[in-house]
């Protein structure tokens, strides 16, 4: 069982068992899925043809951006194990702290765009790391702020060298 909303007061109950049974909020739900490949797909429902494509998915976090006839929504979903640590009061358990960002190969540091004190959020690039002739754009893991730059520019790294900590 999934419970997915859309946003405040757009919550609904998706439940399946196999992969022809769906179910929405307790009803029965009775769909046409053809999968049109790369994320696209056509939709028969209530003899209405809705054309679907997904824009992006986080299976860390459980959150899909669709396109469903052109307009963009957005998904987050809870599965059971989410709605548990929710009722037990402990939702933000599964919340990572992260401490610091490490070399995830060993190369040179071409770039560092940030400084110490500065907010990032996931996604904002860090640093650029250059390794086997290509440059890898290191991002932030999670939402923080800088506390200290390990690194200086032109500095050869290791695989596992800590190159920023965060505060």
């Amino acid at each position: 069982m999934f419970q997915i909303s859309t946003g405040p007061g757009q919550l609904w109950e998706v439940d399946y068992r196999a992969a022809d049974t769906v179910t929405l909020n307790n009803e029965p739900f009775a769909w046409d899925l053809v999968d049109l490949g790369e994320g696209r797909f056509h939709v028969l429902h209530e003899g209405r043809s809705y054309s679907a494509e997904v824009v992006s998915a986080d299976y860390t976090t459980k959150s899909i951006a669709l396109k469903i006839n052109g307009q963009r929504v957005e998904l987050n979903a809870k599965d059971r194990f989410d709605l548990l640590l929710e009722r037990l009061g402990m939702s933000n358990a599964a919340a990572v702290k992260v401490n610091e960002l490490k070399a995830p190969m060993p190369g040179l540091i071409v770039d560092i765009r940030v400084v110490p004190g500065q907010a990032v959020l996931k996604g904002d690039p860090l640093l650029v790391l250059e390794a086997m002739k290509m440059e890898n754009i290191l991002k932030a893991p999670a939402d923080g702020t800088v506390g200290s730059i390990k690194i200086n520019l032109r500095d050869n790294v290791q695989k596992g060298q800590v190159l920023v900590q965060f505060a």
